[in-house]
Parts: C-alpha cells; sequence; structure tokens
C-alpha cells in the first residue's frame, strides 16, 4: 500500500474542511486581505481539468456601480424563480439565497471563449469544461474554509445579462456568482437544510453496481 504522505490529523483535517463547507449568505464587513484570497484563488487554479485545460477565469468585481447592476440581474432571477416553484414561490422567497450587495469580495467564474480547441475529453462529452471550472470552484470553496473565509455561489442571473455587464467576449459563459468574507459563524448545516427546504440523501441509496438501481 502506498503510503498517502499526510498524517493523520493532515488527512482528518481535508475531511473536516469538506464537511464543514457551507454555502454562506450572511458576510461581515471586514476585508478580505490581498494574501489570503491569493492563497485561495492559487488552490482553485490547482484544480483538475480535462486535457489540462484550465477552462476558468475569474473576473473580481470592484466597481461599486457594477456590483449593484449584478445584483439586480440576481434579483430579477429571484422573483422569476419563486414565479416558476409555484406553490413553494412564497417560500423560496423567505430565503436568503445570496449575498451580492454586503460581501466584501464578489467574483465572476468564466468558461473561457477560447475552450472550443480542446478537443481532448470534450469531443462526446462538450460539457467537460464545465466540470473542470466546477472543480476549481470546489478548492476555491474548501480553501476558503480553511482560511476561515465563508463563500457562497449564487447561480440565480441570466448568463447572457452577466455576461453583457462584464463584458465578455463571445463565446465566453459566467457560469457562478461567488461570494466571499469573514463571517460571524459557519451554519451548523447546510442552510437549506435548516430551513427544511430540503435534506441530505443517504448515500447508500445512490450507489449502485452494475447496473442503474443495481443492488450490492
Amino acid at each position: 500500500m502506498t503510503d498517502s504522505g499526510f498524517s493523520p490529523e493532515e488527512r482528518q483535517a481535508v475531511y473536516r474542511a469538506i464537511y464543514e463547507r457551507r454555502d454562506m449568505r450572511h458576510f461581515l464587513p471586514d476585508p478580505v486581505d490581498d494574501a489570503t484570497l491569493e492563497r485561495i484563488l492559487q488552490a482553485a487554479h490547482h484544480a483538475p481539468s480535462v486535457g489540462f485545460m484550465q477552462p476558468w477565469r475569474f473576473i473580481r468585481v470592484t466597481e461599486p456601480s457594477l456590483r449593484r447592476d449584478i445584483a439586480a440581474t440576481v434579483e430579477k432571477e429571484r422573483l422569476l424563480t419563486a414565479e416558476a416553484l409555484g406553490e413553494r414561490g412564497q417560500e423560496f422567497m423567505r430565503l436568503k439565497v445570496e449575498g451580492v450587495r454586503e460581501c466584501p469580495v464578489l467574483l465572476v467564474v468564466m468558461l473561457t471563449d477560447r475552450r472550443e480547441k480542446y478537443i481532448f475529453g470534450r469531443r462526446t462529452m462538450p460539457d467537460m469544461d464545465l466540470a473542470s471550472a466546477s472543480c476549481a470552484i470546489q478548492n476555491l470553496w474548501l480553501a476558503a474554509r480553511c482560511e476561515g473565509v465563508g463563500m457562497g455561489w449564487v447561480s440565480l442571473f441570466d448568463p447572457g445579462e452577466l455576461a453583457a455587464l462584464l463584458q465578455c467576449p463571445v463565446g465566453s459563459e459566467p457560469i457562478a456568482i461567488l461570494c466571499l468574507g469573514h463571517v460571524d459563524k459557519f451554519y451548523d448545516a447546510p442552510m437549506l437544510q435548516q430551513e427544511n427546504w430540503s435534506q441530505r440523501k443517504v448515500l447508500e441509496e445512490l450507489v449502485w453496481f452494475n447496473q442503474w438501481g443495481g443492488a450490492g
């Protein structure tokens, strides 16, 4: 058996970051220092990517008027989402689902407009660029948790509208708005679980053998 190179304490720290990661919506006004943000972004940039395409691009939003415009497009989609949810719409509107206005650091994660040249891994599965960028976001999330920085992933936006606000080239695509900042405390459990929106599924129900739904 190959030695992992990690001590038991180090292994436990990795699992702790995974299990205590939270999608945060409440932030303190304290700034995130540049060195910490650099470490977090470096962790994201060291994510795996199919064909080593590294399709992610990070846009840091520092202009107040642009932040307000992004918040407005998120709010518009929040209202449309509530309408689409039907009978759960009012329940959804009571949830705090983003922290765009108050978070100290606002990032938009983009898929580059040059990803079409990457055939390796995308010939029959073109969305592997999205999967790769999602790995980068997860790396960023776990690194932020280790640094004591909260992060929230906002997906309530129209990609075309957000791309226009950020003056993105044709072929690029925004996939996430990330809110980062220090927090008073991390949620004890996922917020949507605490709010009884949904519950974590049982792992045994999601692991099958040899075929769809196959029992072990």
